[in-house]
């Protein structure tokens, strides 16, 4: 009953910028962590960043130091402000949701292409 909606993701240059946001709705009684993953065709999804309920942040270390991870907390959304884009960020983006009392939820992923 959690709906994760991505936005933002488009074509972009290398060196360029994107941000992305998940917008969180339904029954949302709980939030433990959210975070970004990305996949590639034919490869594994990855965890590119991660805030948790105490707003501790993670990061993959492919993207530290260019991506930064957030939430707007009364509007249950999360963003991705990614920077200094290069070729190897092309994937497509998911937003993830754990509330913490064995939920988990997905978005539909958000297509994001780095051109050179």
């Amino acid at each position: 009953q959690v709906q994760l909606v991505e936005s933002g993701g488009g074509l972009v240059q290398a060196g360029g910028s994107l941000r992305l946001s998940c917008a969180a709705s339904g029954s949302i009684f709980s939030i433990h962590a959210m975070a970004w993953y990305r996949q590639t065709p034919g490869k594994q999804r990855e965890l590119v960043a991660v805030i948790t309920s105490g707003a501790s942040t993670h990061y993959a270390d492919s993207v530290k130091g260019r991506f930064t991870i957030s939430r707007e907390y009364a509007k249950n959304t999360m963003y991705l402000q990614m920077n200094t884009l290069k070729p190897e960020d092309t994937a497509v983006y998911y937003c993830h949701l754990d509330n913490g009392r064995g939920d988990d939820y997905w978005g539909q992923g958000t297509q994001v292409t780095v051109s050179s």
